[in-house]
């Protein structure tokens, strides 16, 4: 059973996410906070597997609340949902560390499957953001050329594929892999680039040009 934290200031959002999460049997909403920094003292409590957060909220919003949690808790996945199709939100969100971006016009089997995709390692952001989003990325760092480090072909198709918002299992079947040694190869890599996570490491695809090749 996936362990879900809600954070939205609004108690009435909260609970209509709630309802809409627990159509899926294998989702529960154990706990619910009003802003960033009650969900950390939760965090500090609980065993949280995912975090599905609102950006602007009282006391601590969720950028800022999303640094303190992957610094803290990196296991923990983070799912930013906002009614701000801004995408300076989305870069800072991305760039702390959450693993996907979407805005809460999005139908209810899109937020499920969007849950389940960022726990089994993909990336995902809303459409309409991400045709702002990934320009700004590519536009961002013209420089980033100098960041390229020195992968292997399989390390580079792998890259490529995290980029793209590829779970593991899609990376493996694409690739004719096993899971296993997919996971091995990300762990590598994040060791090569010295990059922090999987999301980390996709922006990195993307500024670096690898997720078009």
């Amino acid at each position: 059973m996936l362990q879900v934290l809600l954070v939205e200031d609004q108690t009435i959002v909260r609970q209509g996410l709630k309802v809409i999460l627990e159509q899926d049997p294998n989702i529960q909403v154990t706990h619910e906070a009003a802003d960033g920094e009650d969900a950390i003292h939760i965090l500090e409590k609980h065993m949280i597997d995912f975090v599905m957060m609102d950006v602007r909220m009282p006391v601590m919003n969720g950028i800022e609340a999303t640094r303190k949690i992957k610094h803290r808790w990196p296991h923990v996945k983070i799912l930013i949902l906002t009614t701000f199709n801004d995408d300076d939100y989305a870069l800072q969100a991305l760039e702390e560390g959450a693993n996907g971006f979407l805005l809460k016009t999005a139908e209810p089997d899109k937020l499920i499957e969007a849950v389940k995709s960022c726990m089994k390692g993909g990336m995902t952001i809303h459409d309409e953001v991400a045709a702002k989003v990934v320009p700004r990325l590519l536009k961002k760092t013209n420089k980033s050329k100098e960041l390229q480090i020195d992968l292997s072909p399989r390390e580079l198709a792998i890259t490529k594929l995290v980029g793209k918002g590829f779970t593991n299992k899609e990376i493996a079947g694409n690739l004719h892999l096993s899971v296993g040694t997919v996971k091995n190869h990300i762990t590598h890599i994040l060791q090569k680039t010295g990059l922090a996570d999987r999301t980390k490491l996709a922006i990195y695809a993307i500024k670096n040009g690898i997720s078009d090749e």
